[in-house]
């Protein structure tokens, strides 16, 4: 009876130590509250580094950038039945589009330049990308591609509009809760 017993306590033993060593880390995968020191990771409290992620400033890389040939491709495809272009002044377009939007790009990442400075440019780079435009452009077409960027602006400016009053609601809604009240009939 006695070596059965001292069978069982020695399992015992082994089946804590181990529990009490993988709860500190010291199996050598770094679990746990243990790694650093055997009291955590720097997070403390079992937190891993997964979760200390998700805090406030969550994930602090920058919305995946649209490539400009991209973009231009898609106002090409809204342009191209307003304007009847045909396949080979829609890709010549999409061209100037996407040269335009790579050159605005670079106007606006320039420190070195004033507020100020960047309009103009921006300006004058679309007054040419205008022009490049309206060469590809037969003499009855150019009307046609001037309303349709004239509308473009417009639907451009007006689903900005709507993304800041949808913020703006959504920020009404969350600080004064909406109440309906009904007509009581006397």
């Amino acid at each position: 009876m006695k070596p059965i017993q001292s069978l069982f306590i020695l399992v015992f033993a082994l089946l804590c130590f181990n529990s009490v060593s993988a709860q500190y880390g010291n199996g050598g995968y770094n679990n746990g509250y243990g790694g650093g020191g055997g009291y955590g990771r720097g997070g403390g409290m079992g937190m891993d580094r997964s979760m200390m992620q998700a805090g406030p400033q969550g994930n602090t890389s920058k919305p995946k950038e649209v490539p400009p040939e991209e973009t231009a491709a898609k106002i090409v495809e809204q342009m191209k039945p307003e304007v009847n272009l045909d396949d080979l002044q829609a890709i010549a377009i999409t061209n100037v589009f996407a040269d335009s939007m790579r050159e605005q790009g670079v106007l606006l990442k320039n420190e070195s330049s004033s507020q100020d400075e960047k309009m103009e440019q921006i300006k004058a780079l679309r007054e040419s990308t205008t022009k490049k435009v309206t060469a590809f452009l037969n003499p009855d077409q150019i009307p046609k591609y001037t309303f349709f960027m004239e509308n473009f602006k417009e639907v451009k400016k007006s689903k900005s509009k709507k993304k800041k009053d949808s913020k703006e609601t959504k920020e009404n809604k969350e600080v004064t809760p909406t109440t309906e009240v009904t007509p009581t009939k006397e």
